[in-house]
């Protein structure tokens, strides 16, 4: 074989790999990479290879000092947003809108179904008002966000992204259009992202989006998985919002991946919190050692003793029989109270099953009863007679003694 049917050879190989790929084209939702080519006032074009051409708007790749954080020749890895059917040029990016001009524009968008930059002007009943190219649009309540807004006024004077979802008329169209079929859309493709890299174990960021009772949901890019309020901390936590709040970025492990019936939610997550930060047990035995005289904080009662909060994920249990200080109790209410700090002695640990043992029948006593006792002190001494000089029949014989 010479070189020139070797080479030949080869670039056909290579075109049928090329043709493959290329019928293979990127679905919305994938992510693809590919090298920026131009960077224009607006957009920037990046090439995907297998003669595949895609477009971002510049502001998706700006960071929060309004640099541009790509370079001609980078190559970038992004989510593929839209199609243009017209061109076969990919849309990319989290489908910011695509500014458009005229009613033709705004005719083209609908046709295509890309997102288009509407100015929301005002409320009216049942939505928004918004203008877009000069023209006159309204989004219903239901669909200028994914999730139930209580106050439209909030959205006044906001640039938002649409999509259009009805045209009617000619030259005065009525436009009627929506922002949470691109929330879907883009949360969708984050979900799809975000699924690629799920798995037990793995310690993913996420936003807190909600607070219940019984623990805290964080968004991890399009899917939502749960804390439970076990989970968030080796502490003792009443309430989720005593040490989070809605918004706020947090570090997760997954726990578990259970899929479900629901087209909505396929699956179910299950976080912790707690498991990335240092175990507390890990050196009880040298900070409780058996025998050690230790402060801590009455957090439950019990008619079986009462739990000793040492530290943060570390209590202790006093049984009953070691709270009477020699008397006998029918329950430890009787002698202490919950938030009471108190000093008990170490009498066990087991770092296997998590508990330490704990005695307050010779405690050094707290404050409260330092106090209570020594009121009862000066009442029984209130109560004694002065010291007495004896009967008259010793006074006598003291006497005497003194004459001889």
């Amino acid at each position: 074989m010479t070189e020139n049917e070797d080479f030949a050879s080869l670039f056909g190989e290579f075109e049928k790999q090329q043709t493959v790929t290329g019928n293979k084209a990127p679905k919305i939702g994938d992510t693809v990479k590919g090298k920026v080519v131009s960077i224009q006032k607006d957009d920037i074009f990046i090439d995907l290879g297998a003669k595949t051409e895609g477009i971002v708007e510049r502001e998706e790749l700006i960071d929060e000092a309004g640099e541009l954080t790509v370079s001609i020749g980078d190559v970038i890895e992004i989510a593929v947003s839209g199609n243009d059917e017209a061109t076969g040029t990919l849309i990319l990016g989290s489908q910011h809108a695509r500014r458009m001009h005229g009613i033709e524009g705004l005719r083209q968008a609908y046709a295509e179904k890309h997102p288009v930059e509407g100015l929301v002007t005002g409320t009216t009943k049942g939505g928004l008002e918004v203008e877009m190219s000069n023209v006159r649009a309204f989004c219903p309540a239901s669909q200028i966000d994914d999730n139930y807004v209580e106050d439209l006024e909030t959205f006044v004077g906001e640039r938002l992204a649409f999509r259009i979802t009805k045209i009617e008329g000619g030259r005065h169209p009525n436009l009627v259009v929506s922002r949470r079929v691109l929330l879907e859309e883009e949360k969708k493709a984050r979900a799809s992202q975000t699924r690629s890299q799920l798995e037990v174990g793995v310690v993913m960021q996420g936003t807190v989006s909600s607070l219940k009772d019984f623990g805290a949901f964080i968004d991890l890019g399009g899917i939502e998985g749960m804390v439970h309020i076990s989970e968030l901390s080796f502490g003792r936590i009443e309430h989720p919002q005593e040490i989070l709040s809605v918004g706020q970025q947090v570090e997760v492990q997954v726990l578990k991946i259970e899929q479900t019936d629901n087209p909505r939610h396929p699956e179910r997550i299950a976080l912790s919190i707690r498991a990335l930060e240092p175990d507390p047990w890990r050196d009880v035995l040298t900070d409780y050692p058996v025998g050690a005289q230790v402060e801590g904080t009455v957090i439950r009662l019990q008619p079986f003793g009462a739990f000793i909060e040492l530290a943060p994920g570390i209590d202790g249990l006093a049984h009953i029989s070691e709270l009477g200080a020699g008397r006998r109790i029918s329950h430890p209410q009787e002698v202490l109270n919950l938030g009471e700090r108190v000093q008990a002695k170490v009498l066990s640990v087991d770092t296997e099953k998590q508990r330490i043992g704990l005695s307050l029948d010779n405690p050094v006593k707290s404050e409260k009863k330092e106090q209570d006792d020594e009121a009862k002190i000066n009442l029984a001494d209130y109560g004694k007679p002065k010291q007495s000089f004896g009967t008259l029949g010793d006074l006598l014989k003291e006497s005497l003694k003194k004459q001889k």
